[in-house]
Parts: C-alpha cells; structure tokens; sequence
C-alpha cells in the first residue's frame, strides 16, 4: 500500500500542474486540498471501518478497501480534469481508514509476547514502502505522468488478489460485537479519552508530530519540482 503511495508522489506535481493549466505555485495549492481531502475522509471513515471489521470481520474490510485504492488509482490515472483528482483522493481516504483494520488484524493474530513486536513491523513495512515507491515512481514517471498511476493501482490489485485467495480471517465469530453508531463517531470515541488520561497525552503528540511531518510532506515534491 505505502509503496502505491510513495510511487505517485514524484509526479503528482507535474500531473496537477497539466490538469489545470497553471503554475508550480497553483498547482502546491491543489496539491495541499488533495491532501486535506484524503485526511478529512480517513478521520471520519476509521472509526467506522474499525466498527464494520468488529461486526463483520477484519478480512472483508481489507479487500473492500484494497479494491477501492485500485480504483483509486485509476481515477487519478485517467483523471481528464482536476475534479476526478479529488474524487480519487475521497476514495484513497476512505479506503486508507483501514490501517486501523490492518493493525487489528496483527492483534488478532498475534500472542500477547509477540504483539507489540508485529505491530512495530508495521510501521517498519510503512518506512520502506516509502523509501522504495518514490524511487519506483521517479523512474517511471520518464515513461509519462500517469504511468506511475497504473503501477500503484496494479500494486493494489495485486494486494486485493492476495488477500482474496490466501489472506485467512482472524476474527473469531465469538469475539464480534454488533455495530456501534456512537464507537464509529469520530467525535464520540474521541470522548472516550476522558477515561484514559495517559492515551490522550499521546494522542495528542502522535497529532502534533503528524502535523509537522504532513506539512512538509504536502509541498516538498513541489518544491523540489520548482
């Protein structure tokens, strides 16, 4: 997923800037919109898709969302103007909400000794992907813009596949709980901090981290570009 990822942000600047027929500046813009609207739809969506891999399992969430970021992909391969550009994006952040899902599948898979090593592989698997994509994406973007699109969206069919024909369930029917309205309110589980003070602390850091690193992540192609 994170190499789909890193591959189309070598080019993403060049493919703005040929959709609407602007600057390096203008299209920074659209670029940082991109990323508010993918953000925007995977802070509402996380919640929900974690209650739906609760109630109906964590495998059928992942292959709906795998399939999704492939059509991702190629709205924005195809994207004739810069509206389907953001349709796309609307889709990846919904579909991205499912590394809540991913991280609840280690969990289950897991022995309490194991568990936070596996959950660490993770992050670990999410640091290469992007060391390895944009390198991918940089040497096939001498091919055209849209092609580094094509090979993410292959990347997540391929995922899909995987997932459909080898990847087991792991959420026993015994350990499902009916779907929560108020768990899958971004909001209403944000009120359950109120009982995990030290969580909250955390939170809180892991957001202002966040929000660093996204700041220079949104414009630094761009920026490079220019």
């Amino acid at each position: 997923d994170v190499i789909g990822l890193g591959i189309i942000l070598p080019v993403l600047p060049t493919l703005i800037e040929e959709l609407i027929h602007g600057t390096i500046s203008d299209a920074s813009r659209y670029g940082g919109w991109l990323m508010v609207s993918y953000a925007i739809m995977q802070f509402i969506c996380a919640p929900v898709l974690g209650n739906l891999s609760d109630r109906f399992g964590r495998r059928p969430v992942l292959l709906v969302s795998l399939f999704g970021l492939s059509i991702d992909y190629l709205l924005m391969a195809f994207a004739p103007n810069i509206a389907w550009m953001f349709i796309g994006r609307l889709i990846a952040g919904i579909c991205g909400a499912s590394s809540t899902t991913a991280s609840a599948y280690i969990v289950d898979v897991s022995t309490p000794e194991k568990r936070v090593q596996n959950l660490g592989l993770i992050g670990a698997a999410f640091g290469l992907g992007f060391i390895i994509g944009p390198v991918v994406g940089g040497l096939l973007g001498h091919f055209g813009s849209r092609v580094p699109f094509f090979a993410a969206a292959a990347l997540s069919m391929l995922n899909f596949v995987y997932g459909y024909f080898i990847l087991p369930e792991s959420l026993q029917m015994s350990s499902r709980r009916r779907f929560d309205w108020k768990r899958a309110n971004p909001f209403g589980a944000m009120k359950n901090l109120k009982k995990y003070i030290a969580i909250g602390g955390l939170i809180a850091t892991v957001f202002v981290v966040n929000v660093a690193s996204h700041a220079i992540e949104s414009v630094w192609t761009f920026f490079t570009k220019e």
